[in-house]
């Protein structure tokens, strides 16, 4: 990965907007802002194991808990560690080529303890692929959290998942005009019939806001009421409920709960800025995406 441009401050430099407030990218906007496949989904648990990558984990995981043909999910993930262990934080910048991108490669010596994280599973060039959000503290007890690296994320000590696999939608790797980032996003799949409840895999492009967009999702369904499942993505800053507030500045986020009625939805997060600070709580309204965000809901009433 690149490294961050030089600048003298990075905490006085921030995101460009435009007048409402959204970042400005370097492509012209895609068509379609809110990306949308129903399907069905089934909910299943398992661990990863030991000595795999984080990607082959997750695919072995799948394939002990009855599902080794699943092609796309969404998981929460708790426990564990890393080791070695390699991921990046976002960062401003580097050229006109993109509104925001990653930091460099960090590479903490020793176990890292996972504490709470998000993945989208899905697919890149035919081959399974995926988009990892999470919250960490290395072994020198620096508390951390970003974008962990598929491939070289080894697990250490097991990581409990909980997953809702996808049947009639899955995730593909894209490339998105927009941001001029390869980005994953809900496409139909083949319907096998596994599926237990109605579900809807969804990709927020840059510049939606997130709770409401949630919220027309359920309306247009016609569910009276979902959760979220998964959810990786990022914001432009922060507005908590709480009335904290961050500038407008690169962030990485999960979705730690989150449930949507037709009207609105209550998003509790967790998110690392291009500076490594960790924010925690519950969104207020009017946060926009800054590039992309992943999740499923799963109807709920």
């Amino acid at each position: 990965m690149a490294s961050a441009a030089a600048t003298s401050s990075q905490d006085e430099a921030y995101l460009a907007l435009n007048e409402r407030g959204h970042v400005i990218q370097p492509g012209q906007p895609v068509a379609s802002r809110i990306i949308s496949v129903g399907g069905r989904a089934r909910r299943l648990e398992f661990s990863l194991t030991p000595g795999m990558s984080l990607l082959d984990a997750v695919a072995d995981g799948f394939a002990r808990a009855g599902e080794p043909g699943c092609r796309s999910a969404l998981l929460n993930l708790s426990g564990g560690g890393f080791g070695p262990f390699a991921y990046v934080i976002p960062s401003l910048a580097v050229s006109p080529a993109h509104a925001a991108y990653y930091s460099e490669t960090f590479t903490p010596e020793g176990e890292t303890a996972f504490e709470t994280g998000c993945l989208t599973f899905g697919e890149r060039d035919g081959k399974p692929w995926l988009h990892c959000h999470g919250l960490w503290t290395e072994a020198d007890g620096k508390r951390s959290g970003g974008h962990i690296l598929p491939d070289d994320a080894m697990i250490a000590s097991p990581i409990h998942v909980t997953a809702w696999a996808l049947d009639g939608a899955m995730f593909d790797t894209r490339h998105d005009p927009e941001t001029n980032f390869n980005l994953l996003g809900p496409v139909a799949d083949a319907a096998t019939g596994r599926g237990e409840v109605d579900a809807v895999a969804v990709r927020l492009t840059s510049g939606e806001d997130f709770a409401q967009s949630l919220a027309s999702l359920v309306r247009a369904r016609g569910w009276n009421s979902a959760r979220v499942v998964g959810g990786v993505g990022s914001i432009v800053g922060v507005r908590f409920a709480d009335g904290r507030r961050v500038s407008p500045r690169p962030t990485e986020l999960y979705i730690a709960s989150g449930c949507v009625s037709r009207d609105d939805a209550v998003l509790d997060v967790s998110m690392v800025d291009h500076l490594c600070q960790r924010l925690v709580g519950r969104l207020a309204a009017d946060n926009p995406v800054l590039m992309t965000m992943e999740l499923g809901l799963v109807r709920s009433g």
